[in-house]
């Protein structure tokens, strides 16, 4: 039987532009599995990031529901919804957006921090999360003393460290060159098996999204029949 962890339902957004209303989502549903790694592809400006922001609450839609393990992720309070974002979901971004301050190690453990988890219990699960992803001697660089390969992983253990059920990304390998894209998504693949967390992965390489379960494409505000990779 199969689970099925997150679904759209008539998912509309419009956007005001003085006297216009830009429709950029219409009608648009979708569904994902637990454990799943699907893929959103579309042109630039389909709606591909409108449609991860609302998936992960950052965005709110002009009609519709999300249904995140059957609960509607949009009827929550803004504190509930913060709440959901930090135990629940992790966000993965084309720029790292690691804090230049700190170590690897330091930047992993913040999410965890935030939540009001133990130091001590935190580096250990930051440590953990680090060598999963190849990074264990590489715990206290700072992002400026490593390549972008290996900030993009970083920013992939962040996101990891609370073992959320879902991961959003938005075009996590567009700033790196094709051998370091290829590595990171054999990790994303290879987290998924290790953690069974799903990924929503919206990206324009369409190579690479091939490699992952599923693909759907965006276009005029709707989702493309979807196709199953094997």
């Amino acid at each position: 039987m199969t689970n099925i962890l997150l679904q759209c339902e008539g998912i509309i957004k419009n956007y005001q532009d003085g006297d216009n209303v830009v429709n950029v989502l219409s009608q648009l549903n979708m569904s994902l599995n637990s454990h799943e790694l699907l893929a959103i592809t579309g042109r630039s400006g389909s709606g591909k990031s409108t449609l991860l922001h609302i998936l992960g609450t950052l965005d709110t839609p002009s009609e519709g529901r999300v249904l995140f393990q059957g609960k509607d992720i949009h009827q929550l309070n803004a504190s509930k919804q913060a709440q959901f974002r930090n135990s629940q979901l992790g966000f993965i971004y084309q720029f790292h957006h690691l804090l230049a301050e700190f170590s690897a190690i330091e930047n992993i453990m913040m999410p965890l921090l935030i939540a009001g988890t133990a130091k001590n219990k935190a580096r250990a699960r930051a440590l953990h999360i680090l060598t999963q992803v190849g990074l264990k001697d590489r715990a206290h660089h700072k992002p400026s003393q490593l390549s972008g390969g290996e900030r993009q992983r970083v920013a992939i253990a962040r996101a990891l460290v609370n073992e959320p059920a879902l991961v959003l990304a938005d075009e996590p390998t567009g700033n790196l060159d094709s051998e370091n894209a290829q590595a990171i998504f054999a990790l994303l693949r290879e987290l998924r098996d290790q953690q069974g967390t799903s990924f929503v992965v919206v990206t324009h390489d369409n190579q690479l999204a091939n490699r992952l379960d599923r693909v759907v494409n965006l276009t005029s505000g709707q989702l493309k029949q979807e196709e199953v990779n094997f």
